[in-house]
């Protein structure tokens, strides 16, 4: 049986459905997505209809039932891989809530590899994320990095969860890779599909945007007295789609067999920090509007700065990265912009 189908876990959502495109666009892949909806919408389906011409298939399911997962396995026999980008991702949210994100995250995670290696889908890759570095004395930031305290129980479920693919890949045939990603932002080029969540967003860039839009009257800038250069926390902005594009490279690179190790680790970003303030700048600039801000106390969980050495990815899933910030801000305002005139 030839398998030619992967599974993306959590494909409504921001970076899900910004790979799926990708996957449809660039390889002969199949996908199928579950998505429980809790942070999206199933209209995003639509979008991806729209871009690709292409219908997906969504399993509205929670992960962490595990009869109701595997039932995706035995109506798929042909999957080759599994993408897991279903997870609770707010920091903050993580800080008041950590018994959900814990319960959430891990045990989603777990049902999910005992399934992959019940099932033999032997091609894993992770969404993990920066946070799990924590606060670093050095930067840039490289895969051999330390892994400080984590400053968030969402990083820490990042942390764990590596652990545990770790443990899990060394005692049987499958094959996995994480990929720590640092700060997504950005839609869709054709502006048709971007970052929008039904909570109150909680990262920068939909912030940014809805205060330019009006769907919020201002925006606070969390910290104003961080050893920057401005005062502001530094982060390293990487457009969707080339996120999108690395979990391609990297799944194709697990499928060759192209791996040394069972499991292997690779950083996401483009190597420049930004501040808070330079992408507010950025953003001013590509849109041409003034954004109503205020400084405000620094916010529990975020850390003061980091961004990525990128060698790594580059030399050994041949991934770079293709988009500038002024790029990752005119297609976010492209795709706010939609959103407005699909109420109207």
């Amino acid at each position: 049986m030839n398998k030619n189908k992967i599974l993306v876990t959590g494909g409504c959502g921001y970076i899900g459905s910004h790979t799926i495109i990708e996957i449809l666009e660039q390889t002969n892949f199949e996908v199928i997505s579950v998505d429980n909806l809790m942070n999206s919408s199933l209209n995003t389906l639509d979008r991806i209809e729209k871009i690709t011409g292409k219908k997906v298939k969504n399993y509205v399911i929670d992960l962490c039932n595990i009869e109701e997962t595997e039932e995706i396995f035995k109506e798929n026999n042909d999957l080759v891989g599994i993408i897991h980008f279903a997870a609770l991702k707010s920091v903050p949210d993580s800080v008041f809530k950590p018994l959900l994100y814990y319960h959430n995250n891990l045990n989603s995670l777990l049902n999910l590899l005992q399934l992959a290696e019940k099932y033999a889908v032997n091609n894993f890759i992770f969404s993990s994320s920066c946070s799990v570095y924590g606060n670093v004395s050095k930067l840039p930031v490289n895969e051999q990095t330390p892994l400080s305290l984590a400053e968030s129980p969402y990083a820490y479920t990042k942390q764990i969860g590596e652990v545990i693919i770790k443990d899990v890949v060394r005692n049987n045939d499958m094959k996995a890779v994480a990929l720590r990603y640092f700060n997504p932002v950005g839609a869709h080029i054709s502006g048709l599909n971007g970052e929008n969540p039904i909570n109150k967003p909680t990262n920068l860039v939909p912030i940014i945007t809805q205060t330019a839009i009006g769907i919020m009257k201002e925006m606070n800038v969390y910290g104003y007295d961080y050893d920057t250069r401005d005062g502001s926390c530094i982060r390293d902005y990487i457009h969707v789609t080339d996120i999108a594009d690395a979990h391609i490279k990297a799944m194709n690179y697990l499928i060759k067999g192209k791996n040394k190790e069972n499991y292997e680790v690779y950083n996401l970003g483009t190597g420049n920090g930004v501040t808070v303030l330079e992408a507010i700048k950025a953003f001013e600039k590509v849109s041409g509007l003034r954004l109503n801000y205020k400084m405000a106390e620094r916010r529990p969980g975020d850390v003061v700065a980091i961004y990525s050495d990128t060698t790594l990815s580059e030399q050994m899933l041949d991934w770079k990265t293709k988009f500038s910030i002024e790029d990752m801000m005119s297609s976010a305002w492209k795709w706010q912009q939609l959103l407005l005139e699909e109420k109207k």
